[in-house]
């Protein structure tokens, strides 16, 4: 038994430092081109990796921090809903972030929703109201398509846990242990903050933005969304793009789970649990055969 614990740590060992070794191999030297700007050279995508970030909601005790959600929702609200829907939200989960009935309700009217047929057999728009999700900016996908240079802004109620980046081996294996799971939010988190300037020779195509962080290409058709001062807090929180990110990364986190505390909390009593039954067995195990001949 020894002998084999001791060969899978020194596979581990041997696979950790291989993996250092090509990804320092992989990594350009300050100042030079990505990988995929050398001639011939084959891109992989995201050109830079996710930038990891500390979130209050990270580790098997992680909790979401209410007031950087209402942040999040407000940058929501204010820059990204102009663009992204989050159809399967609907206003009454907002009570969650510390909102009152009478606020929620107050927050849905500021948005209209098709209704309908009424009693004449036609639709008809309303006032939403907290039952309601939040609603779409574009009547259909073409509509959403033609007024984004042909690609439909993608919907952002699952987003954080749709745009979660592979790490690869054997780094996958060490978050099991960590319990690294902010993929998705460190990457919205690195997308909304990476915008930069193309390197020298590479042609941006038109109306396209060069962003190293995006997962599928080294440009996309998304505009920078954010700068310095264009959201007003109330907390006094920085009013900067960073802050932005992080704020609205967390309140889409939320967004693609909601339960995620209740999660957390169910899955340590379950290892509480288990872990008292191991024992249980054990002691029972000892009392049945300590007067067996063995």
């Amino acid at each position: 038994m020894k002998k084999l614990v001791a060969s899978i740590l020194s596979l581990a060992v041997a696979a950790a430092l291989g993996s250092a070794a090509l990804a320092e191999e992989a990594t350009p030297a300050k100042g030079a081109a990505p990988a995929h700007h050398e001639e011939g050279a084959t891109p992989h995508y995201p050109l830079k990796e996710p930038r990891e970030q500390e979130w209050t909601f990270a580790g098997p005790f992680g909790h979401y921090d209410k007031g950087q959600l209402q942040r999040g929702l407000k940058v929501y609200t204010e820059v990204c809903s102009a663009c992204h829907s989050m159809n399967l939200v609907p206003f009454r989960t907002l009570d969650e972030l510390g909102y009152s009935e009478a606020q929620v309700k107050a927050f849905a009217a500021n948005y209209e929703v098709q209704d309908g047929p009424n009693a004449s057999g036609e639709m008809f728009t309303r006032k939403a109201v907290p039952s309601d999700h939040f609603p779409s900016p574009f009547p259909n996908a073409e509509a959403a398509a033609a007024s984004n240079n042909g690609a439909a802004p993608p919907d952002f109620s699952l987003i954080a846990k749709a745009r979660e980046v592979e790490r690869g081996f054997p780094r996958f294996v060490f978050d099991i242990f960590t319990q690294y799971q902010e993929n998705g939010p460190d990457y919205i988190y690195s997308l909304l903050t990476g915008y930069e300037e193309p390197p020298a020779g590479f042609q941006v195509p038109q109306g396209a933005h060069y962003n190293p962080y995006f997962h599928a290409a080294a440009a996309f058709a998304m505009p920078k969304p954010l700068s310095d001062g264009q959201v007003t807090y109330d907390d006094g929180a920085p009013q900067t793009v960073d802050q932005y990110a992080k704020d609205v990364s967390s309140f889409l986190m939320w967004a693609a789970e909601p339960h995620l505390e209740e999660r957390k909390r169910t899955g340590f009593m379950v290892m509480i649990f288990l872990a008292i039954f191991t024992v249980l067995i054990y002691l029972t195990k000892r009392s049945v055969y300590a007067n067996k001949d063995h």
